[in-house]
C-alpha cells in the first residue's frame, strides 16, 4: 500500500464527506513519498481553529507522520466546503529548509 492510500486510510476515522490526499513529491527535491497535501471535510472540525483541526489529524494519523517530510492541510466544516468547494494550490517548492545551510 502506497504511503498516499496509508494517510487516506489513517483518516477514514475522521468520517470525511470529502477527502483528497495528493502526493506532490513531484514537485520537491526530497525524493519520492515526502510531500502531501490533503483536503479533509469533516463534521469533526465543527468549532475548531485551524491549529485544534490540524492536531486532530495529526493525533489522528500518528506514526505516520513520522514517514514523511512534509503535510499540507486544508481542512474544512461541510459548512465551509460547501461556501468554498475548492482549497488553495500549493505553492513551488524553493528546494530545502530553513535548516539547511546556505551555501
Amino acid at each position: 500500500m502506497s504511503k498516499r492510500d496509508q494517510i487516506a486510510a489513517a483518516l477514514q476515522a475522521m468520517e470525511p464527506q470529502h477527502l483528497e490526499v495528493l502526493d506532490e513529491s513531484h514537485m520537491h527535491s526530497r525524493g519520492l513519498e515526502t510531500h502531501y497535501k490533503v483536503i479533509l471535510v469533516s463534521p469533526a472540525f465543527e468549532g475548531l481553529n485551524a491549529v485544534k483541526r490540524h492536531q486532530k489529524v495529526y493525533a489522528t494519523l500518528g506514526e505516520l507522520m513520522g514517514q514523511f517530510h512534509a503535510l499540507a492541510l486544508h481542512t474544512y466544516t461541510p459548512g465551509e466546503w460547501q461556501q468554498q468547494g475548492v482549497a488553495p494550490d500549493s505553492p513551488t517548492c524553493r528546494g530545502g529548509s530553513k535548516h539547511d545551510l546556505a551555501h
